[in-house]
């Protein structure tokens, strides 16, 4: 075995090869570019080598820089984990010249399967069903509208070296066709090197399901099922789980087989994954196969036992699998959260900057039955960089069901605390509480469908509203204790946001707080686990547990449960009165300013002061997290000021564009 494996990649999966690699009791290096300096990968390393700038194009991306430091430390093998030089067939075959061990497929696959074009026609001429599609280059934007005319509204344009939900875009007339073609170009050329682009036939309410693939170099391949990831934003996977809701037995069986069958058609000898697009009927079509380990991996081993990262070391020495197909099968249900930084209440926008505070949900086994794991490549007080994708860690939840999955997830959301920058975990949350979700009829449309006019967070139900009232109620009741002013008030008005709530307070022998609504029920409040200062109020409802996320504001509290967040005071009822009448704040009137949505650089500003500008035009185009925001006019109007220009950094809410 491998004595000192090389990481050739950064935050959470760098921790998780480093995580098998010390159970395996092999050595590690870690490379690192100046912004990773003092990431977790880095402290948990065996030896560590910096190779570049913070730039991906000027340190992760340098193949010379990897195998100088592979030379520099001994290093017997590199791991490329996902991204990067994962999937780049010339790397793969560079490391072999070196006689340095590549912990992927051969670059032979690779080729074939990595470009997405070639594997469109390598899957064909192999017997597997593949989406209608224009898979030869397209090299202007006109050519681009002919073929798509041909293939019928609405159309993907997808980038040949394309991967993470990056340089894919869908056309629904000629006019879509002309931009996304010129968008998609560009950022695959900035993310990928490669600016080849494809077209295929968009399905409509299509899912999203995988099949995770295995094999060594003595030609074996098995699969280990399906993942269904239809839970996604802009071609970006968000929440992902093992197995899926729609697949029967024999749909099952079929897509592994044709996933086997493909890797077998290549030589496949690592783990890698053949990507469906199934109809909502159970048909399905081959879209691609990623030669390397999925993001989404943690959900497969929870369902299997199976560590993937393992299995690529050994097959990469050379060993042969330790199982066979009927060795492997399905064990209870695991979904996956990403959690990114992003802001859900605005538009989903990357959100960087410094982790001031995060509280990870314990792993391992729960008392209700649940299993939580957390992948993460980030601690308190790291920073989360404008150069690499937003992601913060990928929460994972197994239960013997998907009912009971879904609900641990739920409460391990309910665990993770983050301040500092924006994030997603309310959203995450959200999804985890709707009826759709839970009954498992879901299609990559899902977050269009669910949240039309973006996400505001979801309105409190009845049993969110009273652990509003009550964790209000008992943090009230603790800062008057420790301020030595008891109030013997057993009558209160909670206002939830401006709603009032009445409530009737007392005790029982047990010092647990009973509560009394005036609209009618009754609740008891047990395991406070709350002081002032701390950002989680932790306690039990009626036997259940929860866990809200406070905050003391100038007269109340601000909670938020899940995807419910209020400002929430604990008033006399007179005051109660008062304070309902009080009038809302206004807004300040930004319809004619045009602002950053996000910490970027400024790609372009493609118009000029004095020109006239129709709704619907582009107004500038924003870089950031390698993905590029197109900001268009809401109205028509004349350009009063241009404020910045192309290569400019800029801040959210800076000023872009003014009209007169």
């Amino acid at each position: 075995m491998f004595s000192k494996i090389l990481i050739a990649n950064r935050g959470e999966i760098a921790v998780r090869i480093i995580k098998t690699c010390r159970r395996m009791g092999i050595a590690t290096v870690q490379v690192y570019s100046e912004a990773d300096a003092g990431s977790l990968a880095v402290e948990m390393a065996d030896e560590t080598v910096l190779i570049g700038p913070a730039p991906a194009a000027q340190s992760y991306l340098l193949a010379d820089r990897i195998v100088e430091a592979v030379k520099q430390t001994g290093a017997e093998a590199v791991h490329p984990g996902f991204g990067f030089l994962s999937e780049n067939a010339a790397f793969a075959r560079r490391l072999r010249d070196e006689g340095i061990a590549f912990i992927g497929p051969n670059p032979e696959a690779i080729d074939a399967m990595g470009d997405k074009i070639t594997s469109k026609k390598f899957a064909a001429e192999a017997g597997v069903s593949t989406v209608p599609g224009h898979m030869g280059l397209i090299e202007t934007p006109e050519e681009a509208v002919k073929i798509a005319a041909g293939i019928g509204y609405p159309v993907m344009i997808k980038a040949s070296a394309g991967g993470g939900g990056k340089g894919i875009r869908v056309a629904y007339s000629d006019a879509d066709m002309a931009e996304g073609f010129a968008a998609v170009k560009a950022e695959a050329l900035n993310a990928f090197g490669d600016d080849r682009v494809f077209l295929e036939k968009f399905i409509i309410d299509p899912r999203h399901i995988e099949i995770q693939v295995l094999g060594d170099k003595h030609g074996n391949v098995v699969h280990l099922f399906e993942r269904e990831c239809s839970i996604q934003r802009r071609n970006q996977k968000v929440i992902e789980e093992a197995p899926s809701p729609l697949l029967d037995e024999a749909t099952r069986a079929a897509m592994g087989a044709q996933a086997v069958a493909l890797a077998k058609a290549v030589n496949y000898d690592s783990a890698g994954t053949v990507e469906f697009v199934a109809g909502q009927d159970k048909s399905f079509y081959f879209l691609e196969m990623n030669t390397r380990l999925q993001v989404e991996h943690p959900v497969t081993e929870l369902i299997t036992g199976v560590d993937l990262v393992e299995q690529m070391i050994r097959s990469a020495w050379g060993e042969h699998l330790a199982f066979k197909q009927e060795d492997l099968s399905i064990n209870g249900w695991a979904i996956e959260s990403r959690i990114y930084a992003e802001d859900p209440y605005r538009g989903f926008l990357p959100s960087i900057g410094r982790l001031v505070r995060y509280a990870q949900p314990e792993e391992g086994e729960h008392e209700d039955g649940y299993v939580v794991r957390n992948d993460s490549g980030v601690r308190e007080g790291d920073e989360i960089s404008m150069f690499y994708d937003p992601m913060i860690a990928k929460l994972c939840a197994w239960a013997p069901t998907r009912a009971e999955a879904v609900e641990g997830m739920a409460r391990a959301l309910e665990d993770t605390h983050l301040a500092g920058l924006g994030h997603n975990v309310p959203f995450l949350a959200a999804v985890m509480d709707q009826p759709r979700f839970r009954s498992g009829e879901l299609s990559t449309s899902y977050i269009k469908d669910e949240f039309p006019e973006g996400f505001h967070g979801l309105k409190p139900d009845a049993r969110q509203t009273h652990i509003l009232i009550a964790a209000a109620v008992a943090m009230n009741e603790i800062i008057a204790e420790q301020d030595g002013d008891p109030s013997d008030r057993t009558d209160w008005t909670v206002l939830i946001d401006k709603a009032p709530h009445g409530v009737d307070l007392s005790y029982d022998e047990d010092e647990a707080l009973l509560l009394a609504f005036t609209g009618g029920g009754h609740a008891r409040l047990t395991e406070i686990d709350w002081r002032p200062g701390l950002p989680q109020f932790r306690a039990e409802l009626d036997g259940e547990p929860f866990t809200a996320e406070v905050a003391r504001v100038a007269d109340g509290f601000s909670i938020r449960h899940r995807a419910a967040k209020a400002r929430v005071r604990v008033l006399r009822p007179r005051l109660a009165e008062l304070y309902a009448r009080l009038p809302e704040k206004q807004a300040a009137d930004t319809s004619k300013s045009i602002l950053s949505p996000m910490p970027g650089l400024v790609v372009a500003i493609p118009v000029v002061v004095g020109q006239e500008v129709k709704t619907g035009e582009t107004v500038a185009i924003i870089e950031a997290m390698k993905m590029q925001n197109i900001l268009k006019a809401e109205r028509d109007g004349v350009v009063k000021a241009v404020s910045a220009k192309a290569g400019d950094p800029v801040a959210a809410d800076d000023v872009l564009v003014e009209f007169g």
